[in-house]
């Protein structure tokens, strides 16, 4: 039997990750503690301690959710995946547990992209939303048909399930307008981008 380890991305996140991996187990500690040097922060402040709000910006979500990927995996005994996978963010996770990377470059490289989308996202609010029971190409031509306000396919999940992103206001007029055009959900989702 091949055993395959897909690792989460963004959204995955909550209040308290991570925290008993920590108070249970040596090396996950070590690995905690050498991440907080690294960031140059106690991330394991907010990941134990913090709101969902702290938790959510994405200079914190995404070494938060590598971290945890990537301590569980490693201090989880007898795990020996023939395959990985990531979703996203997971890549890092997933070429750190297929040692692609080592632990170190792999968080120096996610703290690098999160920083960067966190700028990102302060100069540009913007939100994503999940469509769900509509055809990719409806969604498309409602998307189209928005007008001034940015609006994009951010992920093809599957057939029927689609991920959107873009403006606020553009977020929320295209879920409107995908609901008329028939979507069983049209959900603005709880990530961070928004102001």
């Amino acid at each position: 039997m091949k055993h395959a380890y897909i690792f989460p991305g963004q959204g995955a996140q909550f209040s308290g990750m991570g925290k008993n991996l920590y108070e249970t187990n040596s090396l996950a500690k070590e690995y905690f503690e050498q991440a907080n040097e690294l960031l140059g922060f106690r991330i394991t402040d907010v990941m134990f301690g913090g709101t969902d709000e702290d938790l959510k910006q994405t200079k914190v979500t995404q070494p938060a959710i590598f971290l945890h990927s990537v301590i569980l995996f490693e201090t989880t005994p007898g795990l020996k995946p023939d395959m990985v996978a990531g979703h996203s963010l997971g890549e890092f996770s997933a070429l750190v547990a297929n040692r692609v990377l080592s632990f170190e470059d792999g968080l120096k490289l996610v703290a690098k992209r999160a920083t960067a989308m966190q700028k990102a996202c302060e100069i540009n609010p913007s939100t994503m939303a999940a469509v769900l029971g509509l055809e990719d190409a409806i969604i498309e031509k409602v998307l189209s048909e928005i007008g001034d306000e940015v609006v994009g396919p951010a992920n093809y999940n599957s057939p029927g399930q689609l991920v959107i992103s873009g403006s606020m206001n553009g977020i929320n007029q295209a879920c409107e307008k995908l609901k008329a055009a028939g979507a069983k959900r049209a959900l603005v989702l709880q990530v961070a981008g928004k102001r």
